[in-house]
């Protein structure tokens, strides 16, 4: 069984740095402001032939009040997960109060724990670890999380009496400092669908997101911009794989000044891209804004499948509820494709749909079909309706192919193809998205001429052609000088 990391401390001790040191990644925002992570983030890894499952958690004080008190219940729940904790102590600021409560707490729950010293780089190791000795915890191993200093002794002392994996080839994939990283695919990568809960903040997608995972999973709290990062969540629902993608809210550009904001919105938009489906999150009580528009936009950009969830239904008005379906009509017709669901994350009301709707646009956006069946709906699409004359001349559209899938690619082959219009391009767009039965997911065609391969090549003569050449020419000439001789 894979072996379950936590990484527990209190607040800036360098928690998120020696995560992304371990996993070989960038997925825990780093920073130098205290209480940057909030949830639990996972993140999969391997060390010499041993994988292992580690936990970021947010960073515990004792004194936790509001928002930070759930913080705190988040890294608790992940000591009551792990195998094995990582105490991680800044041997810079010395032994505090919070390190002795977080210790006594590890002993009263039997937890095989290790402490780690962070940021002994620029002093002296041993003085800074043997200042942590009351602790009653053996002695700390000192690392430098940002440089890499010390990792590959941690990993050592963890992980020497776990098995390695099984039918795996041992790769060495030791942390040496400087080195640069490399992402280790886990099979949550490789398997199931990836949906990311995307939407301005405040709108309720953690919420969503524990309301479709049955349990208390992410912050939840009365504020926005609770959530900063993007928490992957795998987990099985009715014997199908999917991944839960809880993202940051998105606000305007403009309204947007901390910097912690900022690199937020970088993984809320990594996120997007790296999804199958969007489950694209709305306040039914507060319409349809811009914002959502531009939020939207990026992700039929990004070419995700699209599923649209219209959040705090309950309680409104039938009146109000009218106003908001029209004003739905009115303002998303460019993705009336996608299925929409009015929904209470809060009572769980019309969740529980969601999951059709998402394997309905996860299956119309990776299903391939041949080219003698595109290529049929082209003709049948090109004789019910033509394409335009330019120049006096028809555009021909010859046969279609699958250039690609999530989202469908469709090359169509032809001439004058760079003259066809928007508006033919919507037709034939609308012509799959009916006769293939998609929904959810956007389409994109994109046409590819048949251009002379021969067109400007020049054949080189040679100089027995040349004179050959002038003589014919010269004896024309003569021809054609007799010829007017005689008239």
């Amino acid at each position: 069984m894979v072996p379950v990391i936590a990484l527990v401390g209190r607040p800036n001790v360098g928690k998120s740095t020696m995560f992304n040191r371990l996993t070989r990644t960038r997925d825990a925002i780093v920073g130098d402001l205290s209480g940057l992570t909030r949830d639990r983030q996972y993140g999969e890894a391997r060390w010499q032939g041993r994988s292992y499952i580690l936990v970021d958690t947010g960073g515990i004080s004792g004194d936790e009040e509001g928002m930070d008190e759930k913080m705190a219940e988040q890294s608790l729940l992940a000591i009551e997960e792990a195998d094995v904790v990582l105490f991680l102590v800044d041997a810079r600021a010395g032994l505090t109060a919070a390190d002795q409560m977080i210790s006594e707490h590890l002993r009263k729950r039997n937890k095989r724990s290790f402490l780690v010293a962070n940021k002994i780089d620029n002093i002296d190791p041993l003085a800074a670890i043997a200042e942590f000795s009351p602790l009653g915890m053996g002695n700390a191993i000192g690392v430098a999380g940002a440089q890499g200093r010390g990792v590959n002794n941690l990993l050592e002392a963890v992980l020497s009496d776990f098995p390695r994996d099984k039918d795996e080839e041992e790769i060495d994939t030791d942390v040496a400092e400087g080195e640069e990283a490399v992402r280790i695919p886990g099979p949550s990568e490789k398997d199931g669908i990836k949906i990311a809960i995307i939407g301005r903040p405040n709108v309720g997608k953690s919420t969503l997101v524990n309301r479709m995972l049955g349990e208390e999973r992410v912050i939840v709290y009365d504020q926005p911009g609770t959530t900063r990062d993007s928490i992957y969540i795998p987990f099985e629902r009715n014997e199908e794989k999917y991944t839960l993608i809880d993202t940051a809210g998105v606000r305007k550009r403009g309204k947007i000044h901390e910097e912690v904001e900022k690199f937020s919105v970088v993984k809320t938009l990594q996120a997007i891209k790296d999804a199958n489906v969007v489950i694209f999150v709305m306040d039914a009580r507060e319409g349809v804004v811009d914002h959502d528009l531009n939020l939207l936009g990026f992700a039929l950009e990004a070419g995700r499948a699209i599923v649209i969830a219209l959040n705090k239904w309950d309680g409104m008005q039938p009146s109000e509820r009218d106003y908001v379906k029209t004003e739905l009509e009115r303002r998303l017709f460019f993705v009336d494709f996608a299925d929409i669901h009015f929904i209470s994350a809060l009572h769980g009301t019309g969740v529980g749909n969601l999951y059709q709707s998402v394997q309905n646009s996860f299956k119309s956006a990776v299903t391939r079909w041949p080219t003698s069946r595109l290529t049929q709906i082209l003709e049948d699409a090109v004789s019910e309706h033509q394409p335009p004359m330019v120049n006096s001349r028809r555009i021909k559209l010859r046969y279609a192919h699958l250039g690609g899938a999530n989202p469908p690619i469709i090359v169509i082959h032809g001439n004058q193809v760079e003259k066809v219009p928007k508006s033919y391009s919507r037709y034939l767009e609308n012509t799959y998205r009916r006769v293939l039965k998609l929904v959810g997911t956007p389409i994109r065609i994109e046409y590819k001429g048949s251009d002379n391969p021969y067109e400007g090549n020049k054949n080189t003569l040679t100089d027995r052609q040349v004179n050959k050449k002038r003589r014919l020419m010269s004896h024309h000439k003569k021809a054609e000088k007799k010829r007017k001789d005689k008239r």
